[in-house]
């Protein structure tokens, strides 16, 4: 499957005869000219990635920023070997995978994952959207969508504005914008990622307003980070939000995808491995500053969960420092 080529395809709407498939249309699609008012967009040419060894999983290969794209169109007969990431901010769009057409409105993105099914997509007539876009790909990008589980079926989905996805956007783009020398190449694509989990995992990107109270689970996981030294049972955790300990459990699991036990205990162990750092720190005080009385019990659940003790942790560190 090839690569896909970008082209801002403006176009308008006429009542004529479809010569792909024979029939008069009320909306057929004729272009009209190239670009939109205001629009960036730059399209990375094949021979820069094969110049330029990627050091990160994925890659830009193309991006851009549509303001207002009336008669926006785009058609893949083939699909599109690359990932498709739109993010509509105002307006109205549409797009069409294998036979099932979905609609696309502001505040929602679209996440269309490699593929070689027919594909087309465009903007609403009455109110075209305004949205920006990256086309990204890597060595196995099958692998990668079944990872973090993006597939055609997945349809639009919602996301509250955040500035950051659109600073991060920015930033890839006045990277590339300076030309395509290494270091230029490499920031965009490491800001890549990044922008990606802002789509991906927007709660964990949404700035904290003023006042705002934080979810159950946020608020659980601060306690927690604040209070490693002390012995906290799943029961105290519930009870601190008046919910039963399987109600509670069920929950947090739902959104951490661990036991809120368990979730504690990899905390405990993250601050005992930065407290190893410190040569000056013995074992039996780092056990102390976790909650774990017995310095032996403390070692054998950081070794059963770190696959080595916390002295050859220590001393492993110590010679990567």
């Amino acid at each position: 499957m090839k690569q896909c080529t970008i082209k801002a395809s403006r176009l308008r709407h006429t009542t004529r005869l479809n010569r792909q498939t024979g029939l008069f249309m009320n909306t057929s699609i004729q272009k009209r000219k190239d670009g939109f008012e205001g629009q960036k967009l730059i399209s990375l040419p094949d021979i820069i990635h094969k110049n330029n060894t990627p050091v990160t999983q994925i890659y830009i290969t193309h991006i851009g920023y549509f303001p207002k794209a009336a008669y926006h169109y785009r058609e893949r007969r083939k699909g599109c070997a690359d990932n498709i990431l739109i993010y509509c901010l105002r307006g109205k769009g549409w797009y069409i995978i294998g036979n099932k057409r979905y609609n696309v409105g502001p505040g929602q993105f679209i996440q269309i994952p490699a593929t070689s099914q027919y594909m087309r997509y465009g903007a609403d007539v009455d109110d075209p959207w305004t949205i920006y876009w990256v086309h990204y790909s890597g060595k196995d990008m099958h692998t990668f969508n079944a990872a973090l589980k993006i597939t055609e079926k997945d349809g639009p989905r919602n996301i509250t504005y955040n500035e950051k996805s659109i600073k991060i956007w920015e930033h890839m783009y006045q990277s590339l914008e300076m030309g395509y020398s290494k270091d230029n190449l490499t920031n965009a694509n490491f800001c890549l990622p990044y922008f990606l989990a802002t789509f991906l995992y927007p709660e964990k990107h949404e700035e904290q307003q003023s006042g705002k109270e934080p979810d159950l689970v946020t608020e659980t996981i601060l306690f927690m980070r604040n209070n490693l030294d002390l012995k906290v049972t799943v029961e105290d955790l519930a009870a601190r939000h008046k919910l039963s300990t399987s109600h509670f459990s069920n929950l947090f699991k739902k959104a951490t995808g661990m036991s809120p036990i368990d979730y504690l205990i990899h905390l405990k162990l993250q601050k005992a491995c930065q407290l190893l750092y410190d040569a000056t720190i013995k074992i039996k005080d780092i056990a102390k500053a976790i909650g774990y009385d017995d310095p032996y019990y403390f070692s054998r659940l950081f070794k059963k969960l770190m696959e080595m003790s916390p002295e050859q942790y220590r001393v492993l560190r110590k010679k990567k420092a």
